[in-house]
């Protein structure tokens, strides 16, 4: 089984605390949290990842170098900002499965990927997605379910219990891409909203712990959150 983690982005609500690092490389109990994402996927299954990177791309890709944690790694460098979706086609080139886990690099659920590809392929789905119930959805949007499917999506800013789109998702490589998009766009925005009728996503449900790194004091609670999992550390 082959993944993507998108750890490209600039970490910008992070600045202050990554010291010249790509926010994936954040410090999390004393390793970075790129590793803590690699050591799960090994376990789940997964034997080789693709790191869609850019700002700082240098320093994760001296970390890692060719494999880690028995997962044999490949980097897809963005020359510029792709956006989500961008960042995806473009990694996607590089795949070799008919689907792809694909991962935020600043989101870690604890689920297991290789059931969650299982039923993906058993339900002969274009997009599978993970979701995960939150007591308070306004900083995420939610997520529409109905019958087992992703129907639709609503805007961040509404308080309240929800579902929301706990930042993994599987996806046929060969995905039919909505025309006219750019080389940069949003996989939510411009793909994922716009044509949720027509890809109709199958919902992944999980109680499984879910913790976005995004802002400070989420990092902060992943120090202690986090600390125990994945202690092998295993590296090629």
């Amino acid at each position: 089984m082959e993944a993507i983690v998108l750890a490209g982005g600039f970490g910008t609500r992070l600045a202050s605390r990554l010291n010249n690092i790509p926010k994936p490389m954040a410090l999390v109990a004393g390793r970075p949290f790129l590793e803590i994402l690699l050591e799960h996927l090994a376990r789940c299954g997964y034997t080789r990842a693709i790191l869609s990177v850019g700002y700082l791309h240098e320093v994760i890709e001296k970390n890692f170098g060719a494999s880690f944690a028995g997962i044999s790694l490949d980097y897809a460098v963005e020359e510029s900002p792709l956006g989500t979706g961008g960042a995806i086609r473009a990694a996607m080139e590089r795949g070799t499965r008919s689907s792809m886990l694909v991962l935020n690099g600043d989101t870690y659920l604890d689920v297991d990927y290789g059931a969650m590809m299982r039923a993906h392929a058993g339900a002969g789905a274009a997009i599978t997605m993970a979701v995960v119930e939150q007591p308070d959805i306004a900083r995420y949007g939610g997520v529409q379910i109905e019958d087992g499917r992703v129907v639709g999506f609503e805007e961040k800013g509404r308080t309240g219990p929800g579902w929301i789109n706990a930042g993994a998702s599987v996806i046929v490589r060969e995905l039919a891409w909505r025309p006219g998009l750019k080389e940069k766009f949003s996989f939510e925005r411009d793909v994922l909203v716009p044509e949720v009728a027509r890809l109709r996503p199958l919902a992944y449900p999980t109680d499984g712990f879910f913790l976005d790194i995004g802002v400070p004091e989420d990092l902060d609670r992943a120090q202690t959150a986090l600390a125990k999992v994945g202690n092998e550390r295993t590296r090629e």
